[in-house]
C-alpha cells in the first residue's frame, strides 16, 4: 500500500510553469492527462532552493486504474480513507480535503494498520468506545496507523436482578435501592466489595468488568478502578486501561502509550 504520510508530499501537476522543476517537498505527483488522473513517484535533485529538478519519475497508477473520490474527506482519518479506497474498487483512489488539498491511496490494505481491540459495556453509553469513534472521526489518530475493533458487551444479557446504577435505565440498582442480601447483581470488584461491606457474602455477583473480556492485544479497556489506569498486562494481553469517565485527553494518552508499548514489544520479539 502507498499512502503519503501527509498531503504536503503530494504535488499537483497541471502544467510546466518552471520546466522540469517542482516544489522540493514533492515525493508524488497527481498529473492530469487527457485520459484522467495518474500518480507518479518523483526523485528530485539535491539543493537548497524551493524548486528542484526532477531527476527521475515513475508512473505508479494509470488513469484507468484511478478513481477520483467525489466528496471531500478528512485526511486525518486514515483508516476511513483506506476503507473508502478499498470499497471504491480501483487500485488507486484520489481524495480531496475540505480545503481542496489532495492525497491518494494505492493498493489499499487495511491489514497494514494495527488493530487495537476496544473493550467496553452497554448500557449506558459506552463511554470509551464513543470517545474513540469521535476522536478518530476528526483525525486525531491519523499518525498512529491504527484501526479499532470494538467488543461491546450488553450487560442486560446477564441473569442479574440488580445493576450498578440508574444511568443504565435499570429498575433496581446498587446506587439507589436497598437489598435483602439474596439478589444476583451485575457488577465487578467494586460491586463485590460494596456488597460484602453492606450485605455480607451471600450476594452472587455476575462479573461485567470490561477488563475480564480482554482476549486480544493490543487493547484498550474501561474500568472503574482508578488504580488500574495506564499500560499493563491483563489476561496475559498487553494494552491500556482508562477510568470509567476518562477525558478524551486521557484516552488519547493511554492509547498512544499502549500502542507504543505494543510496538516496542513486537520489535523485541522479532529481533530476539
Amino acid at each position: 500500500m502507498i499512502f503519503p504520510e501527509e498531503c504536503k508530499y503530494v504535488g499537483i501537476a497541471a502544467g510546466h510553469p518552471l520546466g522540469d522543476r517542482i516544489y522540493f517537498l514533492s515525493r508524488w505527483l497527481i498529473r492530469e492527462t487527457p485520459e484522467g488522473s495518474e500518480i507518479r513517484a518523483v526523485r528530485l535533485s539535491d539543493g537548497n532552493g524551493l524548486m528542484r529538478k526532477v531527476l527521475d519519475e515513475e508512473v505508479l497508477a494509470t488513469p484507468d486504474e484511478t478513481l477520483v473520490w467525489p466528496d471531500p474527506v478528512n485526511f486525518g482519518d486514515r483508516a476511513l480513507l483506506i476503507r473508502l479506497a478499498r470499497e471504491g474498487g480501483h487500485r488507486c483512489t484520489i481524495f480531496r480535503s475540505p480545503d481542496d488539498s489532495k492525497t491518494f491511496v494505492i493498493d489499499p490494505e487495511p491489514g497494514d494498520l494495527l488493530t487495537v481491540h476496544v473493550y467496553d459495556i452497554v448500557p449506558p453509553r459506552p463511554h470509551l468506545a464513543a470517545i474513540l469513534e469521535e476522536l478518530e472521526s476528526v483525525g486525531l489518530f491519523g499518525d498512529l496507523g491504527v484501526r479499532f475493533e470494538y467488543h461491546l458487551r450488553d450487560i442486560r444479557d446477564t441473569a442479574a436482578e440488580v445493576y450498578p446504577c440508574r444511568a443504565g435505565g435499570f429498575e433496581r440498582t446498587l446506587d439507589s435501592d436497598p437489598l435483602d442480601g439474596t439478589e444476583r447483581v451485575a457488577g465487578c470488584l467494586t460491586a463485590r466489595q460494596f456488597c460484602s461491606e453492606n450485605y455480607g457474602g451471600s450476594i452472587v455477583v455476575d462479573e461485567i468488568c470490561p477488563l475480564t473480556q480482554v482476549a486480544e492485544e493490543p487493547f484498550i479497556a474501561r474500568c472503574c478502578r482508578a488504580d488500574r489506569e495506564g499500560v499493563g498486562v491483563w489476561n496475559g494481553k498487553l494494552g491500556g486501561v482508562v477510568h470509567w469517565g476518562a477525558s478524551p485527553h486521557t484516552i488519547d494518552t493511554v492509547l498512544r502509550a499502549a500502542v507504543s508499548a505494543w510496538r516496542e514489544h513486537e520489535d523485541r520479539r522479532r529481533s530476539g
